[in-house]
């Protein structure tokens, strides 16, 4: 961690390379969380790009309270994907592309794996939005239960319940699924 506060420190006093590093370090992780979020490729792209662009412009804004670069970086992509939810008037719904699975790997196992996202973040869609938003932050981004609750402005015990509240739903959801296909 004190290797992102220094570029974190060397960014905000106008060393691009440093912010390329944070970029480099971080872009998946947001990438992951946005898509899982807003389900389109597309604007998912945009919008991480658009995470990245709000960091550097106001990069001279943030403050090091002992919480990860990374959670900042996360807060500014909810703050996007709630105004695009917003915007879009609908539920999210995730289509996982061909590009959440390596090209170079076996076709069947690929098939295979793609159904699988396709079916957890199916059920995902039966959670409430904050059960969604912490499985997205801490499985899709990687986060800590003390870096979402920093995301989510909700103390580590609220994002703990949150968590088990939503992988039982999940596992209630996937195992209903998997008995109708046996069935």
């Amino acid at each position: 961690m004190q290797d992102e506060q220094d570029l974190a420190q060397r960014a905000q006093r106008g060393d691009k390379e440093a912010f390329a590093q944070l970029y480099e370090t971080h872009f998946d992780k947001i990438y992951r969380y946005v898509i899982l979020r807003v389900g389109k490729r597309a604007e998912a792209e945009d919008m991480t790009q658009q995470v990245f662009v709000k960091a550097y412009e106001s990069i001279s804004s943030f403050r090091w309270k002992g919480i990860p670069f990374s959670a900042w970086l996360f807060r500014i992509a909810r703050n996007l994907v709630i105004d695009y939810i917003r915007k879009e008037k609908k539920r999210p719904t995730v289509s996982f592309e061909e590009s959440l699975v390596a090209s170079d790997s076996n076709p069947g196992l690929e098939v295979e794996q793609k159904l699988d996202i396709e079916q957890v973040v199916s059920a995902t869609r039966r959670l409430t939005e904050a059960q969604r938003e912490v499985i997205s932050l801490r499985f899709a981004g990687g986060l800590s239960v003390a870096e979402v609750a920093g995301v989510m402005g909700k103390t580590a015990g609220a994002v703990k319940a949150l968590q088990h509240s939503a992988i039982v739903a999940l596992r209630k959801v996937l195992l209903m699924g998997e008995d109708s296909e046996k069935g």
